[in-house]
């Protein structure tokens, strides 16, 4: 549906709105809603676009005369607002779970899923089959919808499962998500589901894209995910996205005036009822058997679906027996993700070309035939290393079989046997990085090639200026991807100490910058210089050292100086690392320009407080050899708020329980942790006891 305006010259001085024009705006709106409501949620319309339009062109008009009649819920504000300067954090109040994946086919998949099922809840063999929802798995983008009032107020993105980004702007650009809800609906309602793109739709923004000279998309759901974290609600408003609505965040409780649901299936349909779109293959069934035919059903019509999924989802329909079943690591017990096999298909190698990564690790890919798998057209696939190209002794010009599942890189997966219709010599691995011309290397041991150019190397240049603003890192808020290709494309910055060098007016000038955006990262910039030797030392990237590696350096050796001195043999001294990170760490440092860097990265003002060696200071520390594991959701701590604390005190942060457990601090929907420290009689902490734990340390 078009929606053009023709406004009619308003009133000089529009006063009190006249009864009539209230009402009729009202029923305009009413009219408006019901036949977007057929138009696209329903795939039914009952009036042609004109009449629609018609009607639309008549409420812009009255809106215009009398703008105190204007609300945010109407359908000609759609599209409000203007660019914003980036996608504010949204924290979830119910966080947004993943759910286990089954890979297995049909039948063992659903036969395993139902065993757990029937295992947990302790059903015997002869009691009856469990009762199951199942449903497609969309390919899309999670999103949580909030309605306070029963008007839209915030949608935000599933982000790391606590905590997303502010996507309302874009949202309101859907046409399937209602912006009021009817009445009856409760106070607070969050609603959750897929953001998705339909295959022909993306057909025809591609083809508009195209028609622009402009970059097209990969696949729907790269369309859709780039189209929801649009800063400007205008351009997300051209390009179609749909949304299917499949669950419930947080919501009114029952005994406040709330639903009241028994089943999932039920929360379904009234959300269906409430405007919501929400998928016609859902099926109420019993038993494994049931769920295989339906995986196997869908299986048969996923190509002929005007949207990609990639498996199917099964939930327990009761939400008595869900309860019941709770969660286990952060996934729950009562659902799964059944996912589809690869998808393989057979194409020509043009060329086998080497990309660098952010390590310096060379990766051999085909260069195909372009062929459609997976749901996307594809051009390139990884064939891993040298060792694993010889094995599947892949050449230029044969005929290859090509596997892609969800959002799994390419991947060779052999050659078609037979003979070459002529000699074609092997590929080798260049003595020299393609990119920087450093000397490639290969560890004894290891099957990877690497370019030894380290952080002069500017195909690692990007992803190392990420990795070195990453929040776990120096945690430089807005330097994101996109900036970050302008910065180093641009020739802006050549190195991470030219991050410290940066201008206003260099940055202000960049694509969807701005002077607000581009002097909140220098303040970021500026808060990063504060830091902590093992971010520093994590934000550097160096091979085979993580967070928790970066931690035990910094506390082992207290300062920079002796850490870059340490010999291999000094290093090993620092717990859990072995002569390979312990080589890696020392020929870093051997390194004269990665010391150059460390130095200009010093000069720039980044600064932290040092410590005495561990050796002299470990037993000085109230927690030290304490080992704690923590589980499930904390009333008022965050996971890293609560390790940082631990680890501040001396305890280690363990990921697993064992006999050698000091404590386990358990929150809410703890799973199996806390199952087997009760069952070792590891002492079990709540967030109480973990503040009187630290504090007893203090004391």
């Amino acid at each position: 549906m078009t929606q053009q305006s023709d406004f009619f010259d308003p009133p000089a001085a529009p006063a009190e709105v006249p009864a009539k024009v209230r009402d009729k705006v009202q029923a305009l709106r009413a009219q408006l809603v019901r036949w977007a409501h057929e138009y696209y949620v329903q795939d039914t319309p009952t009036v042609p676009d004109a009449e629609y339009d018609r009607l639309f062109q008549q409420l812009q008009a009255l809106e215009s005369a009398y703008p105190q009649l204007v609300t945010p819920e109407s359908p000609t504000q759609r599209v409000i607002g203007g660019v914003l300067d980036g996608l504010a954090p949204v924290r979830h109040k119910v966080p947004m779970l993943s759910i286990r994946t089954e890979t297995d086919t049909e039948a063992s998949g659903a036969q395993a899923f139902d065993a757990r099922v029937r295992r947990e809840l302790g059903l015997a063999e002869s009691d009856p089959p469990v009762e199951y929802i199942a449903e497609p798995k969309f390919d899309g983008l999670a999103m949580n919808l909030r309605y306070e009032g029963g008007r839209l107020v915030q949608a935000a993105t599933r982000g790391d499962g606590e905590v997303g980004e502010d996507v309302t702007h874009n949202i309101r650009t859907i046409h399937q998500i209602p912006l009021l809800l009817p009445a009856g609906a409760p106070p607070l309602l969050e609603v959750r589901g897929e953001v998705y793109m339909r295959g022909a739709d993306l057909q025809r923004l591609n083809a508009r894209q195209r028609a622009l000279g402009e970059k097209t998309f990969v696949n729907p759901r790269n369309a859709a995910a780039g189209s929801v974290r649009q800063l400007d609600a205008s351009v997300a408003a051209q390009r179609p996205l749909s949304f299917f609505a499949y669950g419930l965040g947080e919501v009114t409780p029952e005994a406040e005036g709330g639903p009241a649901f028994t089943t999932h299936y039920a929360l379904l349909m009234q959300l269906k009822a409430w405007g919501f779109p929400v998928a016609a293959q859902v099926r109420v069934v019993h038993g494994p058997a049931a769920l295989a035919d339906y995986h196997q059903t869908m299986g048969g019509e996923r190509a002929s679906l005007p949207y990609g999924i990639d498996g199917v989802v099964y939930k327990v329909n009761s939400l008595q027996l869900q309860r019941q079943l709770g969660f286990v690591t952060r996934e729950p017990r009562w659902a799964v993700a059944h996912k589809y096999p690869a998808e393989e298909v057979v194409t020509a190698v043009q060329a086998i070309d080497v990309q660098v990564g952010r390590t310096g690790k060379l990766t051999p890919v085909a260069r195909l035939a372009p062929v459609f798998v997976g749901g996307v057209t594809v051009t390139n696939a990884t064939l891993h290393n040298l060792f694993e190209l010889r094995r599947k002794d892949v050449r230029v010009g044969d005929q290859v079989i090509v596997r892609r599942a969800g959002d799994v890189i390419p991947e060779v997966v052999g050659r078609v046997p037979g003979a070459r219709a002529h000699y074609v010599p092997n590929f080798h691995m260049p003595a020299a990085c393609p990119v920087c011309a450093s000397a490639v290397v290969r560890e004894k041991g290891e099957v990877n090639h690497r370019c030894s150019g380290g952080l002069y190397c500017s195909a690692q240049r990007k992803q190392a200026v990420l990795h070195f603003a990453h929040r776990r890192a120096m945690d430089i808020e807005g330097l994101g991807e996109k900036l970050v290709d302008q910065l180093v494309d641009d020739g802006i910055i050549a190195s991470l100490p030219g991050l410290y060098h940066l201008q206003l007016e260099q940055l202000a000038g960049l694509d969807r910058m701005g002077e607000k955006s581009a002097q909140n990262l220098l303040d970021a910039l500026e808060k990063s210089k504060r830091a902590t030797l093992a971010r520093f030392l994590f934000g550097l990237g160096l091979r085979h050292v993580g967070e928790a590696t970066a931690k035990e350096l910094a506390r082992h050796f207290g300062g920079l100086g002796a850490l870059m001195d340490a010999s291999s043999e000094a290093l090993q001294q620092v717990a859990d690392i072995g002569p390979i990170v312990a080589k890696s760490i020392h020929d870093f440092f051997a390194e004269p320009h990665n010391r150059d860097v460390v130095q200009q990265l010093r000069d720039c003002g980044i600064t932290w407080t040092e410590s005495e060696p561990a050796a002299d200071s470990a037993a000085l520390l109230p927690l030290a050899g304490l080992t704690v594991v923590l589980t499930g959701t904390l009333p008022t701590l965050s996971r890293d708020e609560a390790k940082a604390l631990l680890e501040a005190a001396g305890a280690k942060v363990a990921g697993s329980v064992s006999k050698k457990t000091s404590y386990v601090v358990a929150g809410a929907e703890a799973g199996s942790k806390l199952d087997k420290a009760q069952a070792l009689g590891v002492p079990v902490l709540d967030e109480d006891g973990l503040h009187a734990l630290l504090r007893r340390g203090q004391g």
